[in-house]
């Protein structure tokens, strides 16, 4: 499977048979005049099989970027079980610590691609993964999860669900980098893991991930 980052949490994931977009965003341009640096090169000449959105902000639900004609799932569709990947699991969750109260729902999506259990956090908030959730999700091999606080959870709160999960491989998203003026460095997360991968571009092959002992964080160059 080769696994691409467009940015903040958009990832296009690429299957012998199958392609899989998560949480594109769209037209971001007005945010300058908000004050708001989100400079992430625009998603362009993309298509995919199948869509998930995890929750309708504008950062995570820009649909109109993805070509093809995928099937589109999203907090309003669900339940759609029956996917181009197979079973698709849904699990709610919040966008907030207050049940969502402040910021509203988030979608946790776990999907089974190339043989590899996929599970993406989307803008997971809540102060803990409930012990009815970490049961839904199951055994995860390749996990993308929020790492960088403000709106989501921080670097010791995902720890703490990495812990949790216990994947192969995590792939932390939601950060701050060059092209984002707001959220915190990844940097907080990967001192608590036990191996780190650093990429060199923005996409890589499950196949080409090295062995390691716990979890393996696997940090793309951002886009």
């Amino acid at each position: 499977m080769q696994v691409e980052w467009y940015g903040q949490s958009a990832f296009r994931l690429t299957g012998r048979d199958t392609t899989v977009f998560i949480d594109p965003f769209g037209d971001t341009s007005g945010l300058a005049a908000r004050g708001i640096q989100f400079d992430y090169p625009p998603i362009e000449g993309v298509s995919a099989d199948l869509l998930l959105m995890t929750h309708e902000h504008f950062d995570h639900n820009g649909a109109d970027a993805i070509g093809g004609e995928p099937m589109v799932v999203r907090l309003s569709t669900w339940p759609r079980p029956e996917t181009p990947v197979g079973e698709l699991t849904g699990i709610a969750s919040e966008h907030d610590p207050v049940a969502g109260t402040q910021r509203g729902p988030n979608m946790i999506f776990g999907f089974e691609l190339d043989g590899l259990s996929v599970c993406h956090f989307g803008d997971f908030g809540q102060s803990v993964l409930r012990d009815e959730q970490a049961a839904a999700i199951g055994s995860v091999d390749l996990l993308f999860l929020p790492v960088g606080g403000g709106p989501t959870i921080d670097a010791g709160q995902a720890a703490e669900i990495v812990s949790v999960v216990g994947p192969r491989w995590v792939v932390p998203m939601h950060y701050r980098t060059p092209r984002i003026g707001f959220l915190e460095p990844a940097e907080a997360f990967l001192e608590r893991m036990p191996a780190v991968q650093r990429m060199e571009g923005t996409a890589f092959e499950t196949d080409d991930l090295p062995a390691a002992d716990g979890p393996l964080a696997v940090v793309p160059a951002a886009p």
